[in-house]
């Protein structure tokens, strides 16, 4: 190699690195929000270890607190959310920005009731009961308390996770709780005598469809930017797909992500690539896609087209608990079309666990 050739060579070292650093920030940046720290709202963050978006860059954040992380979505701080479904009444009574897109994956069993030792049913009038207020636990809660004959009103709510009400319960300040694995096992282990009363894998919950998962997105993300909207539903189920295949690889990656022993884990999305029973059942993008009604045959839970009427069963219960004032039309919060594009751009994916 001559001078003349080494210094075109230098020369050319800047331009490459400009390529690089053009390349990099050409992708287009997409925020996405996580409800809590939880196995079924980490498959972006699988998306985005195994680069499955290479045109985007996916920013996560963890919020720990639901409300909040609807209220950033809301206000356009970030364009996807994952979490429970039943916020969807609440955004339309207030008017907020925000729809539903997909339902993910129903609760197997993962979401229950605990009783403190030696507490019986009759005992709960005037008690304290621990719920987290307007999310899934506050209708676990009351469902099991309506079908003992306990109004609302009959018991003092206190507003507490699974996790915050762990310590309450052992020292004895509540009576009742809404708990979900792995919280439930370290009370039960912590606190003999603990009581399981209720849980979502009992018909009484599992027919109404309403107690899972979902993803929201902002509305005028969509509308501004439907191919990233679709981009980022497909990836979703992408992960689902990666997930079902590399089970153990990823509870791995996950329990390191969430910073939960990998038994944890396993606990809520067990080892088969598909459901576990006292954990979840993940939905393939057909199930997610008959639950919406885009997509011909019946889901394992409710039925086809059966989001609205799990909407409609969760607005029913906000009101019947004082956490709304109204009834709403359902469809006001949902948008399956973007499941029905991706259906009908021929995006198919049925899944069975593996033995």
């Amino acid at each position: 190699m001559n001078f003349k050739q080494v210094i075109a060579g230098l020369l050319l070292l800047p331009l490459m690195a400009f390529g690089v650093v053009a390349e990099a920030s050409a992708k287009e940046k997409i925020k996405i929000g996580v409800a809590v720290s939880w196995p079924g709202y980490a498959f972006y963050e699988l998306a985005r270890v195994k680069n499955m978006a290479p045109d985007y860059d996916l920013e996560i954040t963890i919020f720990e607190d639901p409300i909040a992380g609807h209220n950033q979505l809301a206000a356009g701080n970030i364009d996807v959310y994952v979490s429970t479904l039943d916020y969807i009444p609440v955004a339309v009574e207030n008017k907020l920005p925000i729809v539903n897109v997909a339902f993910t994956n129903p609760s197997y069993g993962v979401d229950q009731v605990v009783l403190a030792p030696g507490i019986k049913v009759s005992d709960i009038k005037g008690k304290k009961v621990a719920a987290p207020e307007a999310f899934i636990g506050h209708i676990v809660v009351g469902l099991w308390l309506d079908k003992n004959g306990i109004k609302p009103s009959d018991v003092t709510w206190v507003n507490l996770n699974a996790d915050e009400g762990v310590g309450p319960m052992i020292s004895g300040d509540i009576a009742a709780a809404y708990m979900y694995e792995p919280w439930t096992s370290k009370l039960t282990e912590a606190l003999k005598g603990t009581q399981i009363v209720a849980d979502t894998a009992q018909d009484d919950y599992k027919k109404l469809g309403l107690f899972g998962d979902s993803i929201y997105m902002n509305a005028d993300f969509i509308k501004s930017n439907r191919k990233a909207a679709l981009d980022m539903l497909k990836v979703r189920w992408d992960a689902v797909q990666y997930w079902h295949d590399n089970t153990d690889e990823v509870n791995k990656l996950w329990a390191e992500y969430l910073q939960w022993p990998v038994s944890d884990i396993e606990f809520v999305t067990g080892t088969n690539g598909k459901f576990f029973l006292g954990g979840i059942y993940m939905f393939d993008f057909n199930e997610a896609a008959q639950f919406c009604g885009t997509m011909a045959g019946e889901p394992p839970f409710g039925t086809n087209g059966g989001f609205g009427d799990a909407v409609k069963a969760t607005n029913d219960w906000w009101v019947k608990l004082g956490v709304l004032k109204d009834s709403h039309d359902p469809a006001k919060g949902i948008d399956c079309s973007l499941m029905d594009e991706l259906a009908k751009g021929g995006y198919s994916q049925s899944l069975q666990a593996r033995k």
